[in-house]
């Protein structure tokens, strides 16, 4: 590992949270295989905060992510739990021993065709059609493939989609997957519904080892570890179970820092009220129960809000999404994801995750909001000035945690990046002694347009912002959500379409402190203390005393009062 790394370790935790997961470590390969010039800098972001190196046992260097993840019985189809790159645990136990072997399979879902020759080799397809062969930083790892290795592209179909690990294409390491055979993925019976159910997890001795032992194996090899970050289910069991590892990891680790990304699949209908009703009881307790173990809490969510009224989904001018597909809403969610986490994984004059959330957190804020604009709007020939006048305000940017617009309300504190565009657009382009559209167009380099930007729309704020060269990956399999009018790289093409599809795009997002946080997350009290939950006793039979839930409402009306703005909210 190279020194100096500030490593992370990921917790994925849920299905949903395995969609976005899935996406996320894609977006991280590509950007790791895309092919670089000899002569060219390391890139911005280091990868060495996410992975680890390692070696199977016949030699082979290996860089797999640094990430426990947990989801249920009937969740990996054809993915081997322990992962395909050191062997079959079933073919070495044949070999050391001498006697009859029976072997019991379960049958798997079938592999989506295509995936199967993707996860071959470790690699990836290059857009002239290479297969090239993943290598190892400082240079190590095979030659590439010949042409003719190439597997044919493939794009997975939402019909063909029925679990995250149907269109993962890293591999993972054999201590990564962690199986909790004691609820089912599918059918109505044995499934983590509640977040009583989901803290019980963590407390059954055999349970705790066995994730105590990996993080043991993850976090003892690390030179620099700056902390954790735990992608995880809000809406059902697994909120129980996030809230649980915040804590274990907050009384392990202490000083490391800890951000939970409380997650949320698209909209609901009115069509079940138990799962609703259990959606508002897990997202209500594991907003507090997180916010209090970890630094920072961020729930990410494409639906218009939190509570029990269905709100409409988010919309982006230039992606056509299905808000039912969670393959279509990880996908999103990733790509801000892999925006606002950028400053932590900075390969120079980085922010530590602690430092991060301290930002964004001051006077017990410890929930933030995220928003973004995907693609971030830019025309050929067009610069950054030119771009962020016509967007406008920061209302105009979609926003990602369910708590309604943005506009006539206050931040507090924000981290803002913006990604992808070339250097040579980040300055106004107008000729001396044309009359400057806006104060923009006289900075001198992207940076300072960026933070006048910042200052000029939220003048009281304390921001802190990054301007980085490198895009967002969205090769397939990132389902192709994009409007006609985008470049291959996804710039607003003005004109006939290219007909090209879109690989990378520009994108800006951003962390926010805001008092929108105040309507939210009053509005969820108020739900809350209307609800009568001895209709609904089964919620309370998994775990959650009455008592608990009181306590809960009331943090809740804490954490609310923290981002009062003086601005004539309703508290």
């Amino acid at each position: 590992m190279a020194g100096g790394a500030r490593e992370v370790l990921t917790l994925q935790l849920g299905h949903f949270a395995g969609f976005v997961g899935a996406h996320w470590w894609n977006q991280q390969d590509a950007a790791l295989c895309a092919p670089t010039g000899a002569k060219e800098p390391p890139g911005e972001l280091c990868p060495d905060v996410l992975y680890r190196t390692g070696r199977t046992p016949h030699g082979q260097e290996t860089y797999t992510p640094r990430l426990i993840l947990m989801d249920l019985k009937g969740s990996l189809s054809s993915l081997k739990q322990e992962g395909g790159l050191y062997g079959d645990r079933q073919l070495d136990a044949a070999i050391a021993w001498q006697g009859k072997l029976t072997t019991h399979r379960e049958e798997l879902y079938p592999q989506i065709p295509g995936l199967q020759d993707l996860l071959s080799a470790e690699g990836v397809l290059s857009s002239d059609g290479t297969w090239r062969v993943k290598s190892i930083p400082n240079g190590k790892g095979p030659p590439p493939l010949t042409t003719a290795a190439a597997p044919k592209p493939f794009t997975p179909t939402e019909d063909s989609i029925r679990v995250w690990s149907d269109f993962l294409r890293v591999h993972l390491h054999p201590r990564s997957i962690c199986m909790i055979q004691k609820y089912n993925h599918d059918g109505e019976a044995g499934r983590l519904e509640a977040f009583g159910q989901g803290e019980s997890i963590l407390k059954e001795p055999r349970c705790l080892e066995d994730v105590e032992d990996r993080l043991h194996f993850y976090v003892e090899e690390c030179d620099h570890l700056q902390g954790f970050q735990i992608l995880c289910d809000l809406h059902n069991g697994f909120s129980g179970l996030g809230a649980k590892a915040a804590e274990l990891l907050r009384d392990e680790y202490s000083g490391r820092g800890i951000i939970t990304w409380g997650l949320l699949p698209g909209p609901y209908s009115r069509g079940d009220p138990l799962k609703n009703i259990y959606r508002l009881l897990n997202t209500a307790l594991g907003l507090v129960h997180m916010s209090a173990h970890s630094s920072l809490v961020c729930p990410l969510s494409l639906g218009g809000g939190l509570g029990l009224r269905p709100e409409p989904p988010v919309t982006f001018p230039h992606l056509h999404y299905d808000p039912a597909l969670p393959f279509h809403c990880g996908a999103i969610l990733a790509t801000a994801l892999d925006t606002v986490t950028a400053p932590y994984r900075l390969r120079s004059s980085p922010v530590f995750m602690a430092h991060l959330a301290d930002m964004l957190n001051f006077s017990g804020k410890k929930v933030a909001t995220a928003a973004a604009t995907i693609p971030f709007p830019l025309a050929p020939g067009q610069s950054l000035p030119d771009a962020l006048v016509q967007l406008g305000g920061a209302a105009a940017w979609t926003p990602l945690s369910a708590c309604g617009s943005p506009s006539g309300t206050c931040c507090f504190a924000q981290s803002v990046v913006l990604r992808g565009l070339d250097r040579a657009c980040h300055t106004s382009q107008l000729a001396l002694g044309t009359p400057l559209p806006s104060p923009l167009h006289a900075c001198a380099t992207g940076e300072d347009v960026l933070a006048q930007y910042l200052q000029q729309q939220q003048p009281t704020v304390r921001s802190s912002a990054h301007l980085l060269l490198a895009p967002c990956m969205v090769a397939p399999p990132y389902p192709q959500l994009f409007s006609p009018g985008l470049s291959q790289h996804g710039l607003v093409v003005d004109g006939p379409p290219s007909g090209a599809a879109v690989e990378s795009i520009p994108v800006l997002g951003a962390l926010c402190s805001s008092s929108s946080l105040n309507r939210t997350l009053g509005d969820l009290a108020r739900e809350l203390t209307k609800l009568d939950v001895r209709r609904w006793a089964s919620f309370l039979a998994a775990g959650v005393e009455q008592g608990d839930l009181d306590e809960a409402l009331q943090e809740l009306r804490s954490l609310a009062q923290c981002y009062r703005s003086g601005g004539g909210l309703v508290d």
